[in-house]
């Protein structure tokens, strides 16, 4: 088997869980960590039952995310790195939140379930404990808590081409796009590594979808049955895969690298 040719098209992190991407223009990666800065807050939901002091992974439903309020995708966010202030879009107005305070914490929480017309009782709550982060499959084990997501955009155009529509590849917000590889050969791919300069992503497992991937990021509507096309075209609902931080270093947009099958092998 010969290495496959790969390109990254875009880097992103998604800082608070649910909420925007932000795209980067380089990253660095350490071994056994995730995306710096991804994931690290989330808006729990009220009775979600996480304790900050005492963190444990937790069903995505218990935070405020797309699977339950597609309206969320209407949203623009930017949260700045050191996680002092959160910028929320609305209809062309920005408002701000010092993040830092208990109090815009809470305006925070209470614009969110008022915007999104929230049927809880009570707000969410805004919520961090790094190093843990609130990955979906963070339930799974800490190495997962700390996998990095990657998309084909290969995969994604084909079945677009199977379904007669645009697929648009922010449905699965993947912290690394990629391109240049057969359509859905990531998906055979588990245990191979993708190699950008020194730095060695190995492929864990695929992605597995939910009803959050049903949200169209343009229009925040819920237009298109991607879990249920996936199983009905494929015969599965996965779409990208999951990979972990073997070797660190710096990875760019627009960087070429390889999926090297060999690598299995302890050729590096």
């Amino acid at each position: 088997m010969t290495e496959l040719p790969v390109t990254i098209s875009r880097l992103n992190r998604f800082p608070v869980k649910g909420m925007s991407a932000e795209p980067m223009g380089s990253v660095m990666l350490k071994a056994g960590e995730g995306i710096p800065g991804d994931r690290l807050y989330g808006f729990a939901r009220y009775d979600s039952g996480f304790d900050p002091m005492n963190p444990e992974p937790l069903p995505k439903e218990r935070f405020v995310v797309l699977v339950k309020e597609a309206a969320l995708a209407g949203l623009k966010t930017r949260f700045s790195p050191d996680g002092e202030v959160l910028e929320i879009d609305v209809s062309g107005e920005t408002h701000r939140f010092d993040m830092r305070e208990p109090e815009t914490r809470g305006e925070a929480a209470r614009f969110l379930h008022d915007v999104l017309k929230l049927s809880d009782p009570e707000p969410p709550v805004f919520v961090s404990s790094a190093p843990h982060r609130f990955t979906d499959v963070s339930v799974v084990s800490p190495q997962m808590m700390n996998a990095i997501s990657v998309l084909n955009l290969a995969s994604v155009k084909a079945l677009g081409e199977r379904l007669g529509t645009e697929v648009h590849p922010g449905r699965f917000r993947a912290n690394i796009e990629i391109d240049g590889l057969p359509p859905f050969s990531e998906l055979d791919a588990i245990g191979q590594v993708l190699a950008f300069g020194d730095v060695r992503l190995r492929i864990l497992s695929r992605t597995r979808r939910c009803a959050a991937t049903e949200v169209n990021p343009v229009t925040a509507e819920r237009d298109l049955k991607v879990p249920y096309l996936l199983r009905k075209e494929l015969g599965h609902m996965d779409m990208g895969v999951y990979v972990e931080v073997e070797t660190g270093g710096q990875i760019r947009a627009g960087q070429d690298g390889a999926l090297n099958p060999q690598v299995n092998q302890g050729l590096f």
